[in-house]
């Protein structure tokens, strides 16, 4: 007998006016995956997640997450739903004013009734708890220091305590690392992933570096456009899957640099109309050996944790 998944998303389109974000989505996970939805920016990935915590609500289609119709919550029934779904942003979300403690704090509002003044509307449980979590991340020397003096990576961290604290079963994650630098992105991915096998929770997480995706994901689901174009476990992920996502062809500079950007590709070579299926397979393969069709260039760039292809 087959389990009900934890996420289920079926054709699902979502449209801002006249710009189509996703476009008939279907996905389901189940309880313990961790889940890499992977695609260029603009790609619908951000918008996706935010729809499995009902945070946009699809044109047409249906989310289900842990047995409940996402579009028919409202009110308590919606905070309730959000209470089980942790979610971790890109911008941190924190509040600067805010020492780390009580950031981390904020993640149990929920749970708590009557006014806050300060640390003083918590109990000394759920301080305990925070602080825990805190050390959990490797912060809970910073605890009383103000979030708005942290470096990015320790302000991810403290947002993951947050998330935390609310124990949640499903834990979404967009573009964590987006706005850190390769050591600290690669410290926060393992922190999440270490976190998520401990406690048993299943995760989406929406990337746009592949070397990241491959080495962390149990699975790849690929976006285009607002579709889905490739569903797959990562260790059976292929070259052509990848360029599938990606796209072939840049007709300008300016979108091969945002392609290789998103490959953490260091230097972008030759100019106007490029093969981009062969920037990406030679970066895939650790080494860039061509840029625009009739110019040899060479260079030095080896992405981290180089995925084995089959």
């Amino acid at each position: 007998m087959t389990s009900t998944p934890l996420i289920r998303v079926d054709g699902v389109t979502k449209k801002f006016g006249t710009t189509t974000a996703l476009r008939n989505v279907a996905l389901s996970v189940e309880q313990g995956e961790v889940v890499v939805l992977l695609g260029l920016s603009g790609s619908g990935k951000s918008t996706l997640l935010r729809h499995l915590n009902g945070l946009e609500l699809p044109t047409r289609g249906r989310v289900s997450v842990l047995g409940e119709e996402v579009s028919n919550l409202s009110g308590r029934r919606l905070r309730a739903l959000r209470s089980r779904v942790g979610f971790v942003f890109q911008s941190f979300e924190l509040v600067p004013s805010l020492t780390v403690l009580e950031n981390v704090l904020t993640g149990a509002l929920a749970t708590i009734r009557g006014p806050r003044f300060g640390l003083w509307g918590y109990s000394t449980a759920l301080k305990r708890t925070a602080l825990g979590h805190l050390d959990r991340v490797g912060l809970a020397h910073l605890a009383y220091q103000r979030s708005d003096t942290l470096s990015g990576g320790q302000q991810q961290r403290v947002a993951i305590a947050r998330a935390l604290i609310q124990n949640p079963e499903i834990l979404l994650a967009d573009e964590p690392v987006a706005s850190l630098d390769p050591e600290s992105s690669d410290s926060i991915m393992a922190l999440l992933r270490e976190i998520a096998a401990d406690a048993g929770l299943t995760v989406v997480c929406s990337l746009h570096q592949v070397d990241l995706a491959l080495s962390w994901g149990d699975r790849i689901v690929g976006l285009r456009h607002g579709e889905v174009v490739l569903d797959t476990p990562t260790a059976d992920l292929s070259k052509a899957e990848v360029m599938e996502i990606y796209g072939r062809v840049a007709t300008s500079t300016r979108e091969l640099e945002a392609i290789a950007t998103e490959l953490t590709v260091a230097e972008v070579l030759g100019d106007g109309e490029t093969d981009v299926y062969e920037i990406l397979a030679d970066a895939l393969d650790d080494t860039i050996v061509g840029a625009a069709p009739g110019n040899s260039a060479d260079a030095d760039y080896a992405p981290r944790n180089s995925p084995q292809w089959s």
